[in-house]
């Protein structure tokens, strides 16, 4: 009995920190509904959850931890000819990390920040199953050009 109980806990993954943004009004009606309808799945990875109280605009899958925070500030980095990648028909703008890329939405209602870990390369792949979340939910304000 108790060599079941270790091996059903050995299967067992820890909650993902993740910094909890705290969006203004408007962004936090975009983010709830967006987070609700997000993939169980994004690049094959499983949801996981995460270390933050229910409703939290935050959301992530796979170990290491795709991550998403919804609401939070515009990049430090943006400029107003900052390149924006498109994917699915949502702007991004990306910026690479010690261990992968950290992508933010841009030209919506919601600033919404992706990040992903070098290991699931191309790591823009994730924001494909992300797309059709962002898009439903985080209305187009200006287009990426």
């Amino acid at each position: 009995m108790l060599t079941g109980a270790v091996l059903a806990l050995a299967g067992c993954t820890a909650e993902v920190a993740v910094d909890v943004p705290s969006p203004g009004p408007e962004a936090a009606a975009v983010c709830s509904a967006l987070v609700a309808d997000l993939p169980e799945r994004v690049v094959g990875q499983p949801t996981r959850d995460v270390a933050a109280d229910p409703g939290a605009p935050v959301a992530a899958w796979g170990t290491p931890p795709i991550t998403l925070r919804c609401g939070v500030p515009a990049p430090a980095a943006l400029e107003p000819t900052s390149q924006c990648y498109e994917v699915d028909g949502v702007g991004w703008f990306a910026e690479q990390g010690t261990d992968g890329w950290l992508f933010t939405t841009i030209g919506r209602t919601a600033f919404v920040e992706v990040g992903v870990p070098s290991r699931y390369a191309p790591e823009a792949d994730a924001l494909v199953d992300l797309a059709p979340a962002v898009r439903t939910h985080d209305p187009l304000q200006t287009p990426c050009v």
